[in-house]
This record gives C-alpha cells, structure tokens and sequence, in this order.
C-alpha cells in the first residue's frame, strides 16, 4: 500500500466552526510579546479562549479527553505538554505552529500569528495503491523509504528513490511557492528534534528552497552527516543548529569558515507523525 496527503484537516476546521480566512486572527506586536512570555501552558490556554473554544471541543477535535486538554493548560508538577500527533492537531486547531506552542517564539515585526510563525503543511492520510489513478488536482512526490535524515547527531547515507511515492494536492504545493520535481519525502530519526517530531516521522523537503529563515526547520548536509534541524543565521555568515530537545543537544554555533562546512538541502514544508 502507498499513501497520499489529503485536505482532511480543511473539513475538521469546519468541524469547530473555523474558516480559512479567519485563519489570519490578528494580533497586536504587544500581545505577541507577551506571549512569549507566558509559559506553554498560559499560551494554549489564552489562545484557546481568544478563538472561544471549550476545552470539551479541542479534545474532541485532538481525540483525547478533557481531561488531558485541563492538564496542558495547568502550570506546576500536575501539568502536561502535548506531543507528537497531539501536539500537531491542536496547533492546526489553535492556527499556530508546535514551535509556538512550545517556545513561543514569534518576529514581531510581522502583525499575525499565522504569518510570523514558520508555516508548514500538516496532513491526513488515505489509502491507495499502484492501481489507484491520480486526481486532477493530484502530484506524485518520491519518498525515500529506505533513507533515514538523523534528528540526533548524524547519519552518513545516501539518497536513492525506494519506488515508495507520496501524494500530495497540487493546489497545496502551489500555495506554498513548491514545485513538485524540487520536493521529496523522508523520514527522520532522533530524538532530537522531540516533541515537534518524534523519531520516524515523515517530512517533505523542498529542496527548491534553501535560503535560511531564521527559526524554520532544515534538511542539513553536515560534513557528510544528514541531519533535520531548526537554522538561524549569525553575524558574518555564520550558522546557529538549534534542536527541539535542547535539553539533550544544546546549541551549535558555527562561524564562517565552519559553517562552510553547511549544505543546506531544502527546507521542511510538511511533516507528519503518527504514534
């Protein structure tokens, strides 16, 4: 069986009432700021009452009980976080992105939390195989099944196209500036990148796209180690690797002459996780 992306996640935001275009809640550089500030807990809960949702609706909307959406909300020993495919739902309810949910990391220079934050495509599946014909508004993208990109401290391979394909909407490529024949899929490994995603989770790369954006996620070509991290650029020319799980891999600082050191192979336009 092979699998294709499709805009499932369009028909829950109808589900709770929410449209695409109020997708763009705006947001003032204040309140932005004051964001950061708050600990995750105090931001899942603040954004959720500002799109006046109930907790009864955001678990059912993630699957869980309202109970654990109490948990993420609470502050102290009796707290929770959300993680994988959990966290990825209830970014795509609150219209934020995991990194947000987690650090609260936001440029206030721009005026939404939509458009500050690094945008990536979160899907569902469907089943289908070789015989299945593609839609119209359907592309095939390779994923390299056998090929694993590290989100820990490395791994030496090389690239070759399994057979294994993923489908994706063209209409989605298309808003997101990604041409089809630049883009491929792989899965990670590593707990590095932990909680936003877990070992053996799948990401499309868009290697079309390799100009950093301070705080987006990147497939790396590291010394002849392929890794997925979050990139930032620093004074010089030089390049910070920041993971997820900074508690196990701490900041990596690399100035101009080792950073040279750095291919970056294409940004992370989607992911997915499944646990």
């Amino acid at each position: 069986m092979e699998l294709a992306i499709n805009n499932a996640h369009k028909r829950r935001l109808n589900y709770v009432g929410l449209s695409t275009k109020t997708a763009m809640t705006k947001i003032t550089t204040t309140c932005r700021l004051t964001y950061m500030n708050e600990t995750m807990a105090g931001r899942i809960r603040k954004r959720r009452k500002e799109l006046k949702l109930t907790q009864d609706k955001v678990a059912d909307y993630c699957g869980i009980n309202r109970v654990s959406v109490s948990n993420w909300e609470t502050i102290g020993k009796n707290g929770t976080s959300p993680k994988g495919a959990n966290l990825i739902a209830l970014a795509e309810l609150l219209r934020v992105t995991p990194e947000w949910i987690l650090t609260g990391e936001v440029k206030p220079e721009n005026s939404s939390v939509s458009e500050s934050l690094p945008s990536y495509a979160v899907g569902s599946f469907d089943l289908w195989d070789s015989k299945t014909p593609l839609n119209d508004d359907e592309v095939e993208l390779p994923f390299y099944k056998e090929i694993e990109l590290s989100a820990g401290t490395g791994s030496a391979v090389q690239l070759q196209d399994s057979g294994f394909k993923l489908r994706f909407a063209k209409s989605t490529l298309r808003r997101y500036n990604i041409q089809p024949d630049l883009a491929a899929c792989v899965t990670v490994n590593g707990n590095s990148m932990e909680p936003v995603l877990p070992d053996q989770a799948t990401v499309g790369i868009d290697t079309g796209n390799t100009k950093i954006k301070d705080g987006d996620m990147y497939a790396i070509d590291h010394d002849g180690l392929l890794k997925v991290k979050r990139l930032y650029r620093l004074p010089g020319n030089g390049i910070r690797i920041r993971s997820f799980n900074t508690d196990e891999y701490p900041d990596e600082d690399y100035q101009t002459e080792q950073a040279s050191a750095i291919k970056v192979l294409g940004r992370v336009f989607w992911y997915s996780v499944l646990r």
